[in-house]
């Protein structure tokens, strides 16, 4: 495990690693601006908890997720690693690194701009991958057995959340029949708050192991190391990284929660619930078997299912079709520009 002295030491020797941790860290900043929201949206959006004892939550929820699943398993971590190869000149590979980073800020802060929730999971993805084709000259530098499981978090993550809020948002309504209905959302208004500290929780395990991943292979690419070498996340990095998440979530936070707690779709405080549970659980199946999905995606499906439940003619189809269509573009466009700019970078640098 690597010492914040071995650290500062690397950050001395080779003055491109600052540039490339900040980079990083600042992908790490719009994460916690447009994924890490979605997680506390609808309990806002039902006025179940005020907005900054809801980002305060997230904060706190999303250190302890991201330390926790360190311990308990590190299959999203592994995936990462193992994703894409750039090659044996770790110069070339620090600097494409950078080049994928700078596409990733960029391509999250034009989402953010626009208030949509776009995935920075993927553009993670997309911009290391685009990246490592450009160093590599060609896909070889893409595992495509690991990257495949891609396919199946995006799946998982859209599909499961989107039937498992609908199907919870179904049940609920039939087994509180006979209950009052102030006593019922009274209720319900609780168990959303506590369900949205789940979905923050695991969003920290989640997209805490991807960009810790990231920040880990900086470090071992200007100590020309392999990512075995590095050991586990040491704690200094995990409170970095959750720092900054956390900062991100309390700067740029509150335009994401608007879109998707209360523009997306009118929740009732059931169905705020059953969309927290449903990501959950989604997002908790994906960590422990190393898919690495998508928290926006996530959310963002259960919210739809939950409200489809009651009355598909409640969900603004025309906010989802926008936050989609970023989705789908994501992929290809992150991709496109950490290859071009990695190209670039390799001639300027």
């Amino acid at each position: 495990m690597i010492s914040f002295e071995q650290f500062l030491g690397a950050l001395s020797s080779n003055p491109f690693l600052l540039v490339v941790m900040l980079l990083v860290l600042g992908t790490i900043f719009v994460n916690g601006a447009t994924d890490a929201a979605n997680a506390i949206a609808e309990p806002v959006g039902t006025r179940s908890i005020d907005v900054d004892a809801a980002i305060l939550m997230s904060v706190i929820c999303n250190f302890i997720g991201l330390v926790a699943m360190s311990f308990i398993s590190t299959a999203v971590a592994d995936t990462m690693s193992g994703m894409v190869d750039f090659g044996g000149d770790s110069h070339a590979a620090l600097i494409a690194l950078a080049a994928a980073t700078v596409g990733i800020v960029a391509w999250g802060l034009g989402a953010w701009v626009f208030g949509i929730p776009t995935s920075e999971s993927h553009a993670l993805i997309a911009g290391l991958t685009g990246a490592a084709i450009a160093v590599s000259g060609g896909v070889g530098g893409v595992n495509f057995s690991e990257w495949v499981k891609v396919i199946y978090g995006l799946v998982l993550s859209t599909v499961l959340g989107f039937l498992a809020g609908w199907a919870i948002a179904k049940v609920i309504p039939h087994l509180c029949a006979n209950a009052s209905r102030k006593r019922a959302n009274s209720f319900f208004g609780h168990m959303q708050v506590i369900g949205a500290a789940g979905v923050a929780l695991m969003h920290g395990a989640q997209d805490g192991q991807k960009f810790m991943s990231t920040a880990m292979l900086a470090i071992a690419l200007s100590l020309n190391l392999t990512m075995g070498d590095m050991g586990n996340f040491p704690l200094w990095i995990e409170v970095i990284c959750a720092a900054v998440m956390a900062l991100g979530t309390a700067v740029g936070g509150k335009k994401i929660i608007k879109k998707v707690g209360m523009e997306m779709v009118r929740l009732d405080k059931y169905q705020g619930f059953a969309a927290s549970v449903s990501a959950t659980i989604a997002l908790l199946i994906a960590t422990l078997t190393g898919l690495p999905v998508s928290t926006t995606h996530t959310k963002t499906a259960a919210i739809m299912g939950a409200g489809a439940a009651k009355d598909p003619r409640s969900v603004h189809w025309g906010v989802a079709k926008e936050m989609v269509l970023t989705w789908v573009f994501t992929f290809p466009g992150c991709g496109i520009i950490g290859f071009v700019l990695a190209k670039l970078f390799l001639v300027l640098f």
